[in-house]
């Protein structure tokens, strides 16, 4: 797909993919800022996300804070992945699956609003697939704010709000599922929202800032779809690093120019002894090792073995699931 070339365009995805307004014509705030007018930026969003380029207006949310989710992986037989693909796909709240250059080819992210949902999601595509499921367990993230900037640099990572759960109420879990499923791009996406659920439009406004402010959004802007924008050389590299080194290497790699997510997750003895993972999104292959060669010289990283694993297809990419189906409509 060709990359994007308009002014206008650039402009509204690099500097919207986070800090959407809050306010009940956030569009009209957005074209002000562009100088072309709020129906001129729903029309444009309109059309990036018919070519696929962005996903959805919306949000994400820290992980594990509202919901559970787990990262997952099969070792599919080549002649198999599609139909296996298939299968996971289908699972309610499987949001993203890749295949990916490893005997462990099949790669995806399990959500739904409870562990026992995840549980059951993982159960049933062992039982429908007859293979076994990596369950590679987050123990704590460093970053998981992805963003792109599309003029061929990388951001440094966002520094996280703290997650402040205490801040969550009943009903904040339907108004988080209908983010992050997607705004409708409309004058006003929050009133919409608010008619969905039956409440009120300054109810929505309010909870979402208290949401955001508490961590609990982690983002809220233009969700792009990298591969579209040119990112096409994604990236997840794992290493082998003892739990008492995670401390500073952590940090340490999550800072790194190019690393676009960071995370520790729980090893699967016998199968799988990666604890610290990171994501490179590099518009080349060479520029992705590029990065990785970087991060691997950090003093915190000297001499951890690392295994890279580049994807070759996306079969699935939507929001998480947050609320049971059905409770927001």
């Amino acid at each position: 797909m060709k990359r994007i070339g308009d002014p206008l365009d650039l402009k509204l995805l690099d500097d919207w993919q986070r800090d959407l307004p809050i306010e009940p014509r956030p569009f009209a705030r957005i074209g002000r800022d562009l100088g072309c007018g709020e129906p001129e930026v729903i029309r444009r969003l309109e059309i990036l996300r018919a070519s696929g380029r962005v996903t959805r207006v919306g949000a994400t949310c820290a992980p594990n804070t509202v919901s559970a989710s787990t990262l997952a992986a099969l070792a599919v037989p080549v002649e198999a992945l599609e139909n296996v693909a298939e299968i996971v796909g289908d699972q309610p709240g499987v949001n993203h699956s890749y295949e990916r250059e490893n005997h462990w080819n099949l790669w995806f992210v399990a959500t739904g609003p409870d562990r026992a949902h995840v549980d059951g999601v993982l159960k049933d595509i062992e039982m429908q697939t007859g293979l076994r499921v990596l369950d590679l367990r987050l123990v704590r993230p460093f970053n998981v704010d992805l963003g792109f900037r599309l003029n061929g640099e990388m951001d440094r990572p966002i520094a996280p709000r703290p997650v402040r759960k205490e801040h969550l109420q009943e009903g904040d879990n339907d108004l988080l599922q209908a983010l992050t499923t997607g705004m409708a791009l409309t004058e006003r996406p929050y009133l919409k929202i608010a008619e969905t659920l039956d409440r009120s439009e300054n109810d929505v406004l309010e909870r979402i800032s208290i949401l955001q402010e508490a961590g609990i959004i982690s983002r809220l802007g233009v969700i792009v779809r990298h591969r579209a924008l040119g990112w096409r050389s994604n990236a997840m590299v794992v290493w082998d690093i003892t739990s008492e080194r995670i401390d500073q290497a952590g940090p340490a790699l999550a800072a790194h120019r190019g690393v676009t997510l960071c995370y520790e997750r729980r090893p699967v003895e016998g199968a799988w002894p990666y604890r610290l993972y990171c994501m490179i999104h590099a518009q080349s292959r060479q520029q992705a090792l590029e990065t990785l060669t970087e991060a691997s010289q950090l003093p915190e990283l000297a001499d951890v073995p690392y295994r890279i694993l580049f994807s070759s297809r996306c079969f699935k990419q939507t929001g998480a699931m947050i609320a049971r189906q059905g409770a927001a409509a």
